[in-house]
């Protein structure tokens, strides 16, 4: 979501800035020079030739940030693909210990999302539920694994997988 939010800002803001352009423009072919002073008309081409450069700046830094994001992706992908098995069975060695400390399938659900780094609120949203009953439910699964947050939940899982000093 926040990807789509940067995206539409990032045209609007190149649209604005087009758009202030082109105002200026006209109006400095429109005024021709009747009793418009010196000064006015330095004023506007300065106005318009700094609300064409945001134009072509906003432009130029969307493109640069979509080839960036194709490269994340492609990153990505390659890795999923790589580490597929060993993906898959990490998955299912995390869902088997939520059984074990016995998680209700909507506390599994939950303990996934907030592994992912998932907010209480997306939560909420993704869930079609309220922020308090996703709190509830987090609080009901740190109790059950005997963890006290988020952090301490990741860590039980990704604690032996990362290289230490």
């Amino acid at each position: 979501m926040p990807e789509d939010r940067s995206r539409w800002t990032t045209r609007a803001g190149g649209v604005l800035f087009a758009l202030i352009a082109l105002f200026i423009a006209t109006d400095l072919v429109t005024d021709g020079g009747e009793g418009v002073g010196w000064l006015h008309l330095v004023l506007e081409s300065v106005a318009l030739v700094s609300a064409a450069v945001g134009a072509f700046a906003l432009l130029v830094n969307f493109q640069r940030t979509r080839t960036d994001l194709a490269a994340a992706r492609a990153e990505a992908l390659r890795w999923q693909g790589e580490n597929r098995t060993l993906v898959r069975g990490l998955g299912a060695a995390i869902t088997g210990q939520f059984g074990r400390w016995g998680f209700t399938p909507a506390e599994t659900e939950i303990g996934l999302f907030l592994m992912k780094g998932f907010s209480h609120a997306e939560i909420a949203a993704l869930r079609g539920t309220s922020e308090r009953t996703v709190r509830e439910q987090s609080r009901a699964l740190y109790r059950k694994a005997g963890l006290t947050g988020r952090t301490e939940l990741s860590a039980f899982f990704l604690e032996d997988l990362l290289p230490g000093r």
